[in-house]
């Protein structure tokens, strides 16, 4: 997590600045404890809360959520050098904890290291995050950004991931045919959308930086018009979109789909950062969730799965 690109400022008063120090900080989130997992982790979701405060941007150059993978970013301020942030993934244990170091460096010169644990707790119904930051300031002491930075930003993704929605499938068929299901213009509209549904596509480019504009037709005749535009596709591994209402239309959501094989099956796992709460509990109102479900069961059929 990106600390605050002020370190100077919003040190607790009595806490003494030093070279090393120990932080800690806890969340109670009024969403479900996968929605938690999924807003800490899926790159897409990050992208959403990472920012401490607004007048900062945070962009995403390299994110790889997998033990031995890296995420870079960077901190831009109007006005003042980028701030570049590395982050290496040294464990996740899915709802449960994720360590990771971070590498916090600004013109080329490192200004801090640190160790970040974060524990896991919860329900379907309410969740916890305790992190743990053993931090090392390097050119100088970073404790008071630090602490200002992921105390913002937990704040933040708490308000994301009361508004995520996540959904999961096992599919028993391989990564590579569930994949190319998907991530195939000529195949991707043929399943798309819940039972019942149909899909007439305007134009379809499914690369990153590419769109669908599409209808989805109900089974009464209502016409949904849709756009989804990719902002990564990594292959066999997920992709990223956001969801627009209609061509060019605001959007409503920023959406993910992940893919994991394990012993011959594919775990697709669909996340959705809705735009406001007031667009989630929409969504919910009108079975969003289950209509979802039917999707990916589509999704399973079309491959052959059972």
């Amino acid at each position: 997590m990106t600390a605050n690109p002020e370190p100077g400022h919003g040190q607790a008063p009595g806490q003494a600045g030093g070279r090393f120090a120990t932080l800690t900080f806890e969340r109670e989130v009024e969403a479900p404890l996968s929605a938690l997992w999924q807003a800490w982790t899926a790159p897409a979701a990050r992208a959403v809360w990472a920012a401490p405060t607004p007048d900062v941007v945070v962009a995403f150059v390299d994110a790889d959520t997998r033990v031995g993978g890296r995420e870079v970013s960077l901190c831009k301020v109007e006005g003042e050098p980028d701030i570049r942030c590395e982050c290496g993934w040294l464990e996740l244990r899915p709802a449960e904890r994720s360590v990771n170091y971070e590498v916090v460096s600004t013109a080329g010169v490192a200004q801090s290291a640190a160790l970040v644990t974060a524990e896991f707790s919860g329900t379907e119904a309410r969740s916890r995050l305790a992190v743990t930051v053993q931090l090392s300031s390097l050119a100088k002491d970073m404790e008071a950004g630090y602490r200002q930075g992921f105390e913002a930003g937990l704040g933040n993704l708490a308000g994301v991931a009361a508004r995520t929605m996540v959904l999961q499938r096992v599919i028993r068929a391989p990564r590579a045919a569930v994949w190319n299901a998907w991530m195939n213009a000529e195949t991707l509209p043929r399943w798309w959308g819940p039972d019942g549904f149909s899909c007439r596509t305007k134009r379809i480019d499914l690369t990153a930086g590419g769109e669908w504009v599409f209808d989805m037709i109900a089974p009464d005749g209502t016409v949904f018009p849709n756009h989804h535009r990719y902002g990564e596709v990594r292959p066999q591994e997920r992709i990223a979109y956001a969801l627009l209402w209609g061509e060019n239309g605001p959007k409503h959501a920023d959406a993910w789909a992940t893919f994991e094989e394990q012993d011959g099956a594919t775990t697709v796992t669909l996340g959705m950062v809705f735009s406001t709460e007031a667009e989630f509990q929409a969504a919910k109102g009108f079975g969003a969730i289950e209509l979802g479900q039917q999707t990916l069961g589509k999704l399973a059929r079309f491959v052959g799965a059972p």
